[in-house]
């Protein structure tokens, strides 16, 4: 089964009406050519070329042109030899595209009527606006593999040991030659557990070990700051597209709730099936 638009050799002579010239400007329903009949339009072609490689699309128009023009001609023939008897996984894919393409175009339209000026300019002082109040760190810490090394560690900087010698010494982190040294940071840049510790601690504290999928770490809090919020400007397309976001996720969700959805228990039924292509054939 062909599927898209590929670049076949010439198949043959196709026999090709020729087309009174056109009195008007073109658009999508012009037709371009015809084949037994059966009519392609501009409309045909211009969707053929969003649906190519990106490669194929970087070529020079008129390149593109003549071969999609080819091309459609070519299938139009391959399609008119093949019968009118559509094989069953062919209208199975026709009915998902077309479902899939309409779905897109629901989406489309949920997301146009979303993320206006005042939806956005209330997001953001929501999220920035008063009482905004975020902090980064500045953080240091010794991971070593097992909760009894970092007892011993911690141990050791009770007894007046140096935090940046011991990192440089047994941390197995790639921050232990530069004495544990993370930087600054803010929410969401480290693993939840290592995160945690640090918000609850102050300037100067060193924690008890903490666990996270890497290890075992003890940290040092070195400093915290309050966060300069950033600008509408800064962050306004990054606040549409959330609002966008969560438009789709409300608007489907709406959308199956009030619909009637069954789903009907049937016997047999495996999920391994639908590797089973054979199930397709007529």
């Amino acid at each position: 089964m062909l599927k898209g638009l590929t670049f076949l050799p010439a198949l043959a002579v196709t026999a090709l009406m020729a087309l009174p010239a056109l009195a008007q400007e073109p658009d999508a329903d012009t037709v371009v050519a015809r084949v037994n009949g059966q009519d392609i339009t501009l409309g045909h072609v211009i969707i053929a070329r969003t649906s190519l490689p990106q490669q194929y699309q970087q070529l020079p128009d008129e390149v593109l042109y003549d071969a999609i023009v080819e091309q459609l001609i070519q299938q139009s023939a391959l399609q008119q030899a093949f019968g009118t008897e559509v094989p069953h996984r062919v209208e199975l894919t026709l009915e998902n595209e077309r479902r899939s393409l309409l779905a897109g175009e629901q989406i489309e339209t949920i997301m146009s009527a979303a993320a206006s000026d005042e939806d956005i300019n209330a997001a953001y002082d929501a999220k920035y606006g008063a009482s905004y109040a975020a902090k980064e760190y500045n953080a240091s810490h010794i991971l070593v593999e097992t909760e009894d090394e970092a007892k011993a560690i911690r141990a050791e900087l009770e007894g007046g040991a140096d935090f940046a010698d011991l990192a440089k010494e047994k941390s197995t982190g790639p921050s232990g030659p530069n004495g544990g040294e993370l930087g600054w940071f803010g929410a969401g840049m480290m693993v939840p557990e290592f995160e945690e510790a640090v918000k609850t601690m102050a300037a100067g504290d060193i924690s008890q070990p903490v666990q996270t999928q890497f290890g075992w770490h003890i940290v040092k809090l070195n400093e915290t700051r309050d966060m300069t919020p950033p600008t509408l400007d800064e962050v306004h397309d990054e606040i549409a597209g959330e609002l966008r976001q969560q438009a789709v996720v409300d608007g489907v969700d709406a959308l199956v709730a009030e619909a009637e959805v069954e789903r009907p228990e049937v016997d047999g039924l495996e999920p391994a099936m639908i590797k089973d292509l054979d199930l397709l054939r007529n």
